[in-house]
């Protein structure tokens, strides 16, 4: 029987060490955070938001934090399901039909199938949540990113973007796949299903791909029984989809919505204290493709997203340090067609990565 889990155990190893380094040796605070990592014993003295090192979300403290709602759950759950009317007539303008469907007994249908309580509730000053999330871009090839994509907790991936064959540039890990009916892929039982939900068929679609596949088209032909674990299964919140749109985007056409993969990283932002994003952007030669298909001629336009808009926001983000973006080889940012400014690598393929386990015991071999 465990009696102590391993990072209780770490913790009072550290603790009794600096006790003892206080009385024996009668070595003040300042020395101490010399003698070991400074970032260590700050969490242990101070009160920290999280247990991350280097930085954590939930201490960022400027106007980000006007746009940041933490009170807007990213994801539906049985007791928080409910629109208000403004959003409910804002999502329903996204849907191309009308449908005659309830959304309360839509909502009832799908918690009967997947799970119904809320998400990602623990953060606090004991968890440090790395997470990356991984866009589709071309700028990823060659990179060599994948060992430090798969370092992360979470690793956030979208659509129908493979892993297999790309393994060196995108990673292998995948925790949580962010996809819509049209885009869907079949997933292991490691991975979670985040659903984005444009309309209420997307929800009544789910339901039925969990269970017993009768629906098989919303726009066009679907996966109708979709392999997923139905316990690891979510959906995004039409609040959220919402909130994005208008707080961060501030976007006034009708009919335009986030793209994935902006909502993918503002997910992220919501369950994580630390995000590292990838594969975002255009390439070395100012092109936007996926790094899965041959590289177009010409730039491919954005649709309905606000594609200039989010990546100003992302560079922003990036300045201020809230996300580390990791941009490829000599890739380079383009809004509106116009280079705002080249981008460098940030990552070494040479540097060895070391284990986080090998990292949080370093301190403590030195101290002992």
């Amino acid at each position: 029987m465990r009696f102590f889990g391993p990072k209780l155990v770490s913790v009072i190893i550290l603790m009794s060490t600096v006790l003892f380094t206080l009385t024996i040796y009668k070595d003040p605070y300042d020395h101490l955070k010399q003698f070991v990592n400074n970032k260590v014993v700050e969490h242990f003295f101070e009160n920290q938001p999280c247990a991350c090192p280097d930085r954590c979300l939930a201490a960022i403290n400027d106007d980000f934090k006007e746009r940041f709602r933490k009170d807007i759950s990213p994801v539906l759950s049985l007791n928080n399901s409910e629109l208000s009317g403004e959003i409910n007539t804002w999502w329903q303008r996204l849907q191309s039909t009308r449908t005659k469907a309830n959304y309360q007994q839509v909502i009832k249908e799908l918690f009967a199938v997947i799970p119904g309580e809320g998400h990602y509730k623990d953060a606090g000053p004991h968890r440090c949540r790395t997470c990356a999330v991984v866009g589709n871009s071309g700028n990823l090839l060659e990179s060599h990113y994948g060992p430090l994509i798969d370092f992360n907790d979470f690793v956030i991936r979208m659509n129908k973007a493979p892993v297999e064959g790309f393994e060196d540039d995108v990673g292998w890990k995948t925790t949580h796949r962010v996809m819509y009916p049209e885009s869907a892929v079949h997933l292991d039982n490691s991975t979670h299903l985040v659903l984005l939900p444009f309309k209420m068929l997307d929800i009544q679609w789910v339901t039925s791909a969990l269970t017993n596949g009768t629906i098989k088209r919303t726009r066009f032909k679907v996966i109708d029984k979709l392999q997923a674990d139905k316990d690891k299964t979510m959906v995004m919140h039409p609040a959220f989809l919402y909130y994005v749109h208008t707080t961060w985007l501030n976007i006034k056409a009708r009919r335009s919505y986030p793209s994935t993969g902006f909502l993918a990283l503002m997910f992220a932002l919501h369950i994580c204290d630390e995000v590292n994003v990838f594969g975002f952007g255009a390439n070395g030669k100012g092109t936007w493709h996926h790094y899965f298909e041959e590289s177009p001629k010409r730039f491919k336009g954005t649709g309905h997203h606000s594609g200039g808009i989010e990546t100003k926001i992302i560079k922003e983000m990036r300045e201020r340090k809230i996300i580390t973006q990791y941009t490829g080889w000599g890739a380079r940012e383009l809004v509106g067609g116009k280079e705002l400014y080249p981008l460098t690598p940030r990552w070494d393929p040479g540097v060895k990565l070391l284990m986080r386990d090998q990292l949080q015991v370093k301190p403590y071999i030195l101290l002992w």
